[in-house]
């Protein structure tokens, strides 16, 4: 009773800030000669974006609600256009191939639990993926630091320097080249006698994902742009940091069998971290997750997030794997309306008794993440000083960022996902 009062109080208030919106209709029940006899392991679905743009988007809604009044004072009169734009960062994946690396991470292509000998800190990361070559006056591509040429033990310190200045803000440009002379001069300076006429670096940390690194990057962001009281820039930080975290607790964004492709379930990405949120989260998921907490450590905080979520992998797998080979065939999927198209999707039914196996999983993680969104922007605002917020204002977007939106809208209509395909 309890849980369901809560529930519904939130719902109310959720409900109250976004005008125009109604809960989704269930599918009706449909008879077995209306679907089809194809189980989900052995047809592909149609959905909706990661976590399905409705999770991102009520992920985002529910954490402002749970702000104190010194941050609700601004963030809920702007609540719709955070809410709108957590779904962004899917859409830039249309248009960035860099993007897609920082939504999730294949935790199981570094070993087994718990992950000691991965770095936690993004700039240790990166030095240790990145391979530089130099391009010599022969001809020749030497590689002068990285993965297949060890770093003398005496030059760690000021190759951290060195790439701190010339590599890091480079990263995730289309151009990897690096300057020479600046390289050479490096190379002089440290008794090195190659001498480079060209220079450029690989990196391979993005091959396997980045979220928890990105969401350290994210963090600092963060709590510069409130100390800069950037109204704007706060917003949108907080907008993509969402959708970010969102990620970072669906357990499929933490494994490279990310889509079931290894292991015969195509589609059950968008099974779990869509298909069951739509047809159940407002109607039994409990919303009410308490204030946001400090976080003393957050990059410890986002690896958590991501090692609880790989922790919950087998059971996401094997659960609907033995869910398929006992439930009847021919209600695990049915006809369903996405987009005005006609699609396959699991049938609510299959859903409820997937969810069930799971005991609540994707309600827990809903929550937590709800709880994580708002602690990580609390925590900037901490950070920050805890500006007065009751002053920012919110300039109209200009003509240009009018444009690069609408340019973003249409890439995402009709371009092609850059980076890892994934059929959610």
């Amino acid at each position: 009773m309890k849980k369901a009062f809560f529930s519904g109080l939130l719902l109310t208030l959720l409900l109250s800030t976004a005008p125009g919106f109604r809960l989704p209709l269930a599918p009706p029940s449909l008879t077995a000669r209306q679907i089809t006899s194809q189980p989900l392991s052995q047809s592909p679905i149609i959905q909706s974006p990661t976590w399905g743009f409705f999770a991102h988007k009520r992920i985002n809604r529910l954490a402002v609600l749970t702000l104190p009044p010194e941050m609700m004072v601004f963030f809920k009169p702007n609540i719709d256009w955070i809410s709108d734009h957590a779904v962004d960062p899917d859409m830039r994946r249309y248009a960035s191939k860099g993007e897609a690396p920082r939504h999730y991470i294949d935790l199981d292509e570094y070993g087994t639990p718990p992950f000691d000998d991965l770095p936690r800190q993004w700039s240790e990361a990166m030095i240790r993926y990145t391979d530089v070559w130099a391009v010599t006056a022969a001809g020749d591509t030497t590689p002068v630091f990285g993965r297949l040429q060890p770093m003398p033990e005496g030059m760690v310190r000021p190759y951290k320097d060195f790439f701190f200045r010339q590599l890091l803000p480079r990263f995730y440009q289309d151009d990897e080249t690096l300057d020479a002379d600046s390289l050479n001069a490096f190379l002089q300076a440290n008794g090195i006698t190659l001498r480079a006429r060209a220079a450029f670096y690989h990196e391979h940390l993005s091959e396997h994902g980045i979220v928890p690194w990105h969401l350290q990057k994210m963090q600092r962001d963060l709590t510069e742009a409130f100390k800069q009281r950037s109204s704007r820039r706060i917003l949108r930080l907080c907008a993509d940091m969402g959708h970010y975290i969102g990620d970072a607790h669906v357990p499929l964004h933490t494994t490279s069998n990310y889509n079931g492709q290894k292991t015969g379930q195509h589609g059950i990405h968008g099974f779990w971290e869509s298909r069951v949120p739509e047809l159940f989260a407002d109607e039994e998921y409990d919303y009410f997750v308490g204030k946001p907490e400090y976080l003393d450590r957050p990059a410890d905080f986002f690896w958590q997030a991501v090692f609880d979520s790989h922790g919950m992998v087998d059971s996401v797998l094997s659960m609907e794997k033995n869910l398929s080979r006992t439930f009847p065939a021919d209600r695990q999927l049915c006809p369903d309306m996405r987009n005005g198209l006609s699609v396959l999707a699991p049938c609510r039914d299959y859903a409820a008794a997937y969810q069930s196996a799971l005991q609540g999983m994707m309600e827990r993680r809903m929550r937590a993440a709800i709880h994580a969104v708002s602690s990580a922007w609390y925590t900037a605002w901490v950070d920050a000083g805890q500006p007065d917020l009751s002053k920012l204002d919110v300039p109209l977007a200009s003509e240009q960022e009018a444009k690069e939106e609408a340019e973003l809208k249409k890439v995402f209509g009709q371009g092609k996902i850059l980076g890892r395909p994934e059929e959610h």
